[in-house]
């Protein structure tokens, strides 16, 4: 059988996992599939690598990750970040006083760089729960003493499309600006994008853009649709998204990863 991709990058949350965080039995075995046919799988998630590192072990998953935007190349095999680009703090303190100035008081969050990198939580920042202990800052100074990989931002009242548009027309030519999810909008360093880490994880590979099925449900997802040869978006994506995408599958409950797969290996000519 030749499969028509050399590598198939998936998205994590809303993409790859279902709402209970959990991958079905039918992805595992549809990607299983796929690279057995002689695909790659790349997993490329805004979540940095301690957020997803076990979702990676509870995969078998050994190969090269791409985490935190695209900030992070990580060999889940080896438990060892390859590359890692944080975010310039200065630049970043500056971006957070030029969007303050237009939309008014942020809660904030950020993460700090590295693979036991923390999550520092600020006054009013709805924090998700996950696999990384947060540590609550009463004094918003503690956020800098640290490489930083990215701030989160949140508003008391402005939805997170119109915070991120809000903050890229402030400080676009400073950073970059992604909403990533439910509550998640982002400061990271200017150019990156998923698009960046993917095409850093490729070439280790041997391959590249060409070679390139891509699945993603945010507008974070937009570069690396951009970069990849054909983009597939989740039932469930942002219409963002899904404005940009070459195929629309089932959505991430309805195991949309594993239809696109199935059908892909099932008219794949055989060898």
């Amino acid at each position: 059988m030749t499969f028509p991709y050399k590598l198939v990058a998936t998205d994590l949350d809303g993409t790859l996992l279902r709402e209970d965080h959990t991958v079905s039995e039918r992805t595992r075995e549809a990607l299983a599939a796929a690279t057995a046919a002689g695909a790659a799988h790349i997993v490329v998630t805004g979540r940095a690598v301690p957020w997803t590192r076990h979702i990676l072990d509870d995969l078998g998953y050994d190969g090269l990750a791409v985490c935190g935007q695209g900030a992070q190349v990580y060999h889940a095999g080896e438990r060892k970040l390859l590359t890692s680009l944080t975010l310039d703090r200065q630049l970043a303190g500056l971006a957070l006083s030029k969007i303050e100035a237009e939309v008014g008081p942020l809660a904030l969050a950020a993460s700090r760089d590295g693979l036991e990198g923390e999550v520092l939580v600020g006054p009013g920042f709805r924090a998700q729960e996950g696999p990384v202990p947060a540590l609550y800052m009463k004094d918003p100074a503690e956020m800098w003493t640290a490489p930083l990989s990215k701030i989160y931002l949140q508003h008391p009242e402005l939805d997170d499309d119109a915070l991120a548009e809000a903050a890229r027309q402030a400080v676009g030519s400073l950073v970059n600006i992604v909403m990533a999810g439910p509550g998640v909008v982002e400061i990271l360093p200017l150019g990156l994008s998923k698009a960046t880490g993917l095409s850093l994880a490729a070439r280790r590979l041997g391959l590249k853009a060409a070679d390139t099925l891509a699945f993603g449900d945010m507008p974070n997802d937009i570069p690396m649709f951009g970069w990849a040869r054909h983009g597939v978006a989740m039932a469930n994506a942002h219409d963002e998204l899904k404005a940009v995408a070459h195929e629309i599958t089932a959505s991430n409950e309805q195991d949309g990863i594993a239809v696109v797969l199935e059908e892909l290996l099932r008219t794949a000519p055989r060898a």
